[in-house]
Formats: structure tokens, C-alpha cells, sequence
């Protein structure tokens, strides 16, 4: 049998060195050095706006007034630039600093990104925080807690929809901006007038004093059982790692990037990687306002029918969602495939028959495969660390660290955690000494939580693969221990197209449970009308038999109490944010999920929930 052809993809580290420590601890990096990187983002901002001022920037549809969104406004380098340097100017009258610097509220628009430049070239860190904190939440205590944290000087928001939360959380000693709309009861400032400011020489001497240890933004931790951290992102970082990326991803330099992205700049994924990678190579960055939920996917899909991207990122559940749809759309298949080099994911498994059906759809309309590229980083890594180095990619597969990360592998209760050193690694966690401490081992090295193997003990060029957060790992009552991240990702691929998520139970206890989070798919499978409740929709026969089938599959493959999952349930309350038991990525948080329903966990396990699905084999 042939092997797949893909669409050609140059990898940029192949070969790394391995060395001993202590034992039980081990030393990995890439063989490539890390090349000299900017000081400072802004430093490449400058650099497009002279070379190419009329090159698109960013791009995003403009609402109507019925709600819909119509053509596409661009902002050039040179505007972009310009903007930015009146911005920074209006940030400099106001004495803003790291100490009193600018949160935003707001989801990814144009104004955002001219805010966070204006930021960058004065020196004053921006706080992009999470819109559900203000949009979703009820209480307001994320937000509440992001303010306590930064204490802005500076608060931004688009719109009136954020006019509620400000005035339940933000103090009347912090001035507001908004695009539009007004809160009742205070002055507001105008956006446009911000933009207005006239940029003195003060602006060029703000920006010369920015370097590497300059505080570029504080990035939120998602948060579980504690409250959200500050992440300190300096300069240093986030250039280091931009030039680390170039470095393992050749294909951003080999054409003029293209990126259609909805992902938030609240997070690291789309704020820091994507974010930066634009300005980085001077790239054009279409903001998609869909997202991979039943209500927005639909803009998403439009906008791919519409944007060839040159790279192009996602989570599993988008990349789901656009499988199927190229299943039927010739439109979407031949616009996305046109030039895309490259796919990438992140955040969570992608199951066996979403890579399938993706390389079908490829195979159809261009006669090769895309190289679906994934890896591992984390907020405290600016996020990218770790980087497949071959087309030919497994689910939890993560690869080799980019170049200047050194890895250390440590061996902990019959796990690998994996820790990292190198210039992307933060700082520590801002007006949070302890949790800083904390974070660091003896020799410097972050200690990341996240468990490892070799993909293949015989070739260390391989590198390595995900095997779970050593955190969600937990004992049975037996002393078995139970190891979370693959029995997860066992349950999803089983379950496809059907489950969104797993959360494991049974710490402390004889066996292992599991509560799924099922996917909208599961209304077709009940064949109920679509305004029925999910909960009759999961308690409907068809529904329940499939899952019967998914549980007895999983026995099968069951080698002990450790993987064999003895009881299931079907949950028809989805994550919430505002319990931190999802992020913004729609990644699931399992220790908070088991935190907040264990009543649900109680009731599975003794069998009290009205239905429970267990293996008949």
C-alpha cells in the first residue's frame, strides 16, 4: 500500500540532544540555536510600516444594523502604525504604567488591536480579559479578580454590552473608553478621541526605553480550583518565541501569511501566537467573528468560503465542524484548500475520524494531504514549546522543543513531567511571589504539570507524546493509579462523533466512571424534534444504545480496572466559564468539573442517577 502523499511542508528541527541528570531526570533540545530575535514586537511593526505601509494588517466585517456583518474593512501597516503612535501618546498624558495599565474587555475587533499596539509602543501593559467575565458571568468575580490584580488605570470596552459589568465592578477612579455606547451614571471617553491624540517626540522616547524585560501584557490563567494568575509577558518572551516559531514552522516565512482566526486575544493561542505571528512576518490577519459553537460556525464557514488562508489554526471542535461541512460544501473545500500549507490544532484531542474525514475531503479536491501540525505549550510558555517534526502525526503526538527551550524530563510516580527553561518562559506571576516560587524548580526549569513519553524509546527524533496532566491523575481504591490525559482521549475517539468531552471519576474508589459532555450530533441520533430538551434527547433509546455500544467497545480494549471505564453518564448541563470548568479555547477543565458536580460524581457512583450506562461484556 502507498503512503499518503501530503502537500510538501518543511520541518525546521529534525535532530535533538538528549543527556543525563541525576536519575531519573533527563535533558532535551533541539540541535538548532535560537537566531537573534527583536527587542520588542513593535520593533516589526515599524519595520512593515516602512517596507509595505500598504499592506493590510487586519481585517474583520462590518456589523449592520440589522446584525449581520457585511464587507471587509482592512487597516494598512502604515494606519496600524500611525494609530498606534496616537494611542501611545494618549496613554503617556495619562500616566499609565505597569502599575495602573489598561485592561480590555472586549472580544477581538480592529479597535482592540490598535489599543494593544498603542499599548506596546508606550510601554504600558494591556490585561486582554475574557468577554463571558463580563458577558456571561453573573457575579462578576473573575473580573472582579482581574481588576483587584492589574488595578488598571484604563478601562476599554466596544459597546453598551459591557456597560453593566463595568458599572457593577470598575471604580469611578478608573477612566472608561468605548467605541460606542455609553454607562449610565459616568463620563465615558470616546475611542476615536484617543486615536486623536497628537504623537509628540515623548511617543519615540516611550517606545526607545521599552527592551526585553519591558511588560508587554499580564495573559489570565483559566483558572480551576483557585483563582485566575497573572501571567507576566515581557518582551522577551513573546519575541523569543515568535523567532522560535519561525524557526520550527518554516512555512510562515515561505509565503505572505494569510490567517483567518477567531480564536480570543484573551488567550495565549490566539492573543500571543497568532497575534504576534501577523505583526512578526507582516502578515494580513482576517478576525473571524464565528466560533466553533452550533450558533457561529456558520460565520467561520463563511468567511473560509471566502479568505484563503496560508496557515490555518483551530481547535478540535472547529476543525470537527469544518470537516463534516467539506463533506458537501465544493466552495469551502476549494477556498481553504487553495494555498493552505499547513493546519494546526491545539487545546484538546482530535479524534481519529475527524483527521480522516479531513484528509478525504483534501484527497478529493487537491490530490494530497495537509500536514495537520500540533504540539505543547502553555500561557507560561509564550504558549509554543514543543512542536511535531513529521507529516505523519498520531493523535497525542507532541514532538521535539523549538529551538533555544531545553527541556527537563523528570520521572515522578511512574510518570514523566515535563519542564522548561529557556528566553520564552515568563517571569513569574504578577503581585504573586508565592505562587512564583512555586512554579520554579532548583534549577530554574518551570515546572509545567504535564506528563510525557517517547513517541518511539528507540528514536529520539521522534520526540515525545502527551500522556496526560499529572495533576488529574488519580488512585483507585486499590492503589491503581489511573492515568487521565489517554484514557480521555480513548473515550473521545471511541465515542466520535458523538462526545465532546470525557471527565473521569473514581478517585478513591473501586472503578472508573466517566461523565461525557455529548456533541450537538447526538439530536440527529435520537431522531427527536430539534426544540426537545437535551435532556430527553440523551434519555431517548437510540441515544442511549449507541453509548451502550461506545461503553462495551471500551471494555474490549480493557486491559484492567485502571483503563476499563465501569460507568457512564450523559451530562445535559454544558461547562460553564463562569465555574471555570471551560475555556475560552473550549478546553474542559476536569478538576473543576469534579469539583462543581460532585453531587453528579456521588450519584453515578452509587448508582442513584435515573440513567447510568454500563458495559454488558
Amino acid at each position: 500500500m502507498n503512503a499518503p502523499q501530503f502537500r510538501p511542508l518543511k520541518f525546521g528541527v529534525t535532530r535533538v540532544s538528549l543527556r543525563d541528570g541525576v536519575p531519573g531526570t533527563h535533558y532535551l533540545k533541539a540541535d538548532q540555536d535560537l537566531q537573534a530575535f527583536p527587542d520588542r514586537l513593535t520593533d516589526r511593526l515599524q519595520h512593515w510600516a516602512q517596507v509595505k505601509p500598504e499592506h493590510s494588517f487586519m481585517a474583520r466585517r462590518i456589523p449592520q444594523a440589522d446584525g449581520t456583518l457585511g464587507d471587509w474593512k482592512h487597516i494598512s501597516y502604515a494606519q496600524a502604525w500611525h494609530s498606534a503612535r496616537c494611542i501611545a501618546q494618549g496613554l503617556i498624558d495619562r500616566g499609565l504604567n505597569a502599575e495602573r495599565p489598561v485592561v480590555i474587555l472586549s472580544e477581538n475587533s480592529l479597535e482592540h488591536a490598535l489599543l494593544a499596539l498603542g499599548c506596546l509602543v508606550a510601554g504600558v501593559p494591556y490585561v486582554p480579559t475574557s468577554p463571558p467575565y463580563s458577558l456571561v458571568s453573573v457575579d462578576y468575580d473573575k473580573l472582579k479578580h482581574v481588576l483587584r490584580t492589574v488595578t488598571p488605570g484604563l478601562v476599554f470596552a466596544s459597546d453598551a454590552r459591557y456597560a453593566k459589568a463595568i458599572a457593577a465592578t470598575v471604580g469611578e477612579d478608573m477612566e472608561v473608553v468605548m467605541v460606542k455606547g455609553e454607562v449610565h451614571g459616568r463620563t465615558v471617553t470616546a475611542f476615536d478621541s484617543l486615536c486623536a491624540t497628537a504623537p509628540t517626540p515623548a511617543v519615540d522616547a516611550a517606545m526607545a526605553a521599552t527592551g526585553p524585560d519591558t511588560i508587554a501584557k499580564f495573559l489570565f490563567t483559566s483558572g480551576s480550583t483557585k483563582l485566575p494568575k497573572a501571567v507576566i509577558n515581557t518582551n522577551r518572551l513573546w519575541c523569543a518565541n515568535q523567532q522560535q516559531m519561525a524557526q520550527s514552522m518554516p512555512v510562515l516565512a515561505e509565503q505572505e501569511l494569510v490567517l483567518v482566526d477567531w480564536l480570543p486575544w484573551n488567550h495565549t493561542f490566539g492573543g500571543n501566537h497568532n497575534f504576534g505571528m501577523t505583526v512578526f512576518h507582516g502578515g494580513t490577519l482576517y478576525i473571524d467573528d464565528g466560533k466553533p459553537t452550533p450558533a457561529l460556525m456558520h460565520e467561520t464557514l463563511r468567511n473560509l468560503r471566502d479568505i484563503a488562508p496560508t496557515v490555518y489554526f483551530n481547535v478540535p471542535t472547529g476543525f470537527e465542524a469544518i470537516a463534516h461541512a467539506m463533506q458537501t460544501d465544493d466552495q469551502l473545500r476549494k477556498t481553504l484548500l487553495s494555498r493552505v500549507q499547513m493546519f494546526f490544532y491545539a487545546g484538546a484531542a482530535l479524534a481519529q475520524p475527524i483527521w480522516d474525514s479531513l484528509y478525504a475531503s483534501q484527497e478529493r479536491e487537491v490530490g494530497e494531504r495537509i500536514v495537520m501540525g500540533t504540539g505543547l505549550g502553555m500561557t507560561e510558555s509564550g504558549p509554543f514549546g514543543i512542536f511535531v517534526t513529521n507529516p505523519f502525526v498520531q493523535a497525542g503526538d507532541l514532538g521535539v522543543p523549538t529551538p533555544g527551550l531545553e527541556l527537563k524530563l523528570v520521572d515522578t510516580d511512574g510518570k514523566t513531567e515535563v519542564r522548561y527553561r529557556g528566553p520564552n518562559i515568563t517571569p513569574g506571576y504578577w503581585r504573586n511571589p508565592e505562587e512564583t516560587a512555586g512554579a520554579f524548580d532548583e534549577e530554574g526549569f518551570f515546572k509545567t504539570g504535564d506528563a510525557v513519553k517517547w513517541i518511539d524509546e528507540t528514536d529520539v527524533h521522534l520526540g515525545l507524546k502527551f500522556d496526560g496532566r499529572i495533576a488529574e491523575d488519580f488512585k483507585l481504591a486499590t492503589g491503581t493509579f489511573v492515568s487521565v490525559g489517554p484514557l480521555r482521549a480513548k473515550i473521545i475517539a471511541a465515542g466520535a462523533p458523538y462526545i465532546q468531552d470525557a471527565v473521569l471519576t473514581g478517585i478513591n474508589l473501586k472503578e472508573v466512571g466517566a461523565m461525557i459532555f455529548p456533541t450537538p450530533a447526538v439530536r440527529a441520533l435520537s431522531g427527536l424534534p430539534a426544540d426537545v430538551p437535551l435532556s430527553e434527547v440523551l434519555a431517548s433509546a437510540p441515544v442511549l444504545a449507541k453509548f451502550q455500544d461506545i461503553v462495551n467497545t471500551l471494555a474490549q480494549s480493557a486491559t484492567g480496572s485502571a483503563n476499563r471505564i465501569a460507568r457512564l453518564c450523559l451530562l445535559s448541563e454544558p461547562p460553564t466559564i463562569d465555574k471555570g470548568e471551560i475555556t475560552d479555547k473550549g478546553s474542559i477543565n476536569q478538576r473543576s468539573v469534579l469539583t462543581h458536580r460532585a453531587d453528579t460524581v456521588a450519584a453515578l457512583h452509587a448508582d442513584t442517577l435515573h440513567y447510568i450506562v454500563k458495559p454488558q461484556i
